[in-house]
C-alpha cells in the first residue's frame, strides 16, 4: 500500500483537490475567510473574489432550473444576493491593498435604453422575477413608466416646434395682410367720424388716408443690385469729372479720411462742442424754473486734462513707492 505521501502526489488526488477547491469544499484551512478586512495578501483577496465569481455564476445558473420549487428558487436567490455582498466586500478590501477597482457602478439598461427594475438593492435571478409578490412588482413598475412615457409623448408632441406653429409664418400668405390692411381702414374711418362728431365738423367731408411710413427705394441692397443688374455700391465707380462714388455702407471713420485728403468736408454731420457762453445760457434758463440750483451747479464739470491727469497718477505711484520701502511713518 503507498504511503500517504505518496498518495497526496498522485493525479487522482491532486484532480479532487482543485474538483473540491472550485466547488468551495476545500479543507478546514483552506477556507475562505469570514471578514474580507481580516485577509492582508492582494493574491488572496483577488483568489477568494475569483472564487465567489465562480459560485455566483453556479447558483444563477441552477436558479434557471424549470423544477425547483418556490422555496428553493427563494433560498437560491438569497444565496446568490448574499454571495455578492460578500463579493463586494472583497472588492473594497482590494481597493484598500492598492488593487485594481472592480466595483464599476454601470446599469443595466434595457433595449430602450431604460435601466432595468430590480438592479439596485435586493436583485432577483432566473425564475425568482416569477414568484408570487414579485412579479406583481416588476408589472407595477413596468406600468408606471409606460404612464411616465405617455405623459412625456403628449408634451413632447409641442416641443421643438417651427415657426408655423407660432405663427410667425402667416404673413407670407396675402390673405392675411389683406384682411389686415382692410381692418385698420375701417377702424380708421370710424375713429375719424367719432372725431368729426365730436368736434362738430361736416360728415360730408372726404376721410383722409392712413398716414404709413414710406419706404426709402434709393437705398438699395447688395442682393437687389445684383437681381437689378445694377453695379455693386460697394464698389468705386470714377465719374466723367474724376469723383469717386461713396458707398453707403462704408464706415464714417473712412469716409472722413477720405474728405479730409481731398481737401472738402466731410459728408456726415459732425457736431461742434457748444460754447461756454452757451452752456452757461442753458443752465441759467434751467436755474430760472429752479430757484434752489444756481446756474454754477448745473454748469458741466470741468474734466481735467492729459497732463493733469498723469501728473496725478505719477504722484500716486511715488506715494505708494515710497510706503512700500520706507513704510507708513514719515522719517
Amino acid at each position: 500500500m503507498a504511503r500517504n505521501e505518496e498518495k497526496a502526489q498522485s493525479m487522482l488526488y491532486r484532480f479532487r483537490e482543485a474538483q473540491a477547491a472550485e466547488l468551495g469544499l476545500g479543507t478546514r484551512s483552506d477556507r475562505r475567510p469570514r471578514m474580507a478586512s481580516a485577509c492582508k495578501s492582494l493574491r488572496e483577496c483577488e483568489r477568494w473574489r475569483g472564487e465567489i465569481l465562480r459560485e455566483i455564476s453556479r447558483k444563477v445558473s441552477k436558479i434557471q432550473d424549470a423544477g425547483l420549487t418556490d422555496y428553493e428558487v427563494r433560498d437560491l436567490n438569497d444565496e446568490i444576493n448574499r454571495l455578492l455582498r460578500e463579493k463586494r466586500h472583497w472588492e473594497n478590501q482590494i481597493v484598500a491593498l492598492g488593487g485594481a477597482n472592480y466595483r464599476r457602478n454601470v446599469a443595466m439598461l434595457d433595449d430602450d435604453g431604460k435601466e432595468v427594475p430590480g438592479t439596485k438593492g435586493y436583485k432577483y435571478f432566473g425564475r425568482a422575477k416569477e414568484l408570487p409578490g414579485v412579479k406583481e412588482l416588476f408589472v407595477s413598475k413596468k406600468t408606471e413608466e409606460d404612464e411616465e412615457n405617455k405623459v412625456h409623448n403628449y408634451y413632447k408632441k409641442f416641443t421643438n416646434q417651427g415657426p408655423a406653429y407660432f405663427g410667425d409664418l402667416d404673413e407670407a400668405e396675402g390673405e392675411l395682410l389683406k384682411f389686415e390692411m382692410h381692418t385698420e381702414e375701417e377702424e380708421w374711418e370710424d375713429a375719424f367720424n367719432h372725431l368729426r362728431t365730436v368736434l362738430g365738423l361736416s360728415p360730408e367731408g372726404p376721410v383722409p388716408p392712413i398716414p404709413r411710413p414710406v419706404k426709402q427705394t434709393s437705398a438699395l441692397s447688395v442682393t437687389d443690385a445684383s437681381h437689378a443688374g445694377l453695379p455693386d455700391p460697394k464698389r468705386k465707380a470714377p465719374d466723367e469729372d474724376g469723383d469717386v462714388e461713396m458707398s453707403t455702407d462704408a464706415p464714417s471713420s473712412e469716409i472722413a479720411k477720405r474728405a479730409k485728403k481731398e481737401g472738402a468736408p466731410p459728408t456726415l454731420a459732425s457736431t461742434d462742442a457748444p460754447s461756454d457762453d452757451t452752456m452757461l445760457a442753458h443752465a441759467q434758463r434751467t436755474a430760472a424754473y429752479i430757484p434752489i440750483l444756481s446756474p454754477e451747479v448745473l454748469m458741466p464739470p470741468t474734466l481735467p486734462t492729459r497732463e493733469e491727469m498723469e501728473k496725478f497718477l505719477l504722484e500716486l505711484r511715488k506715494k505708494a513707492l515710497v510706503e512700500e520701502y520706507f513704510g507708513n511713518d514719515p522719517q
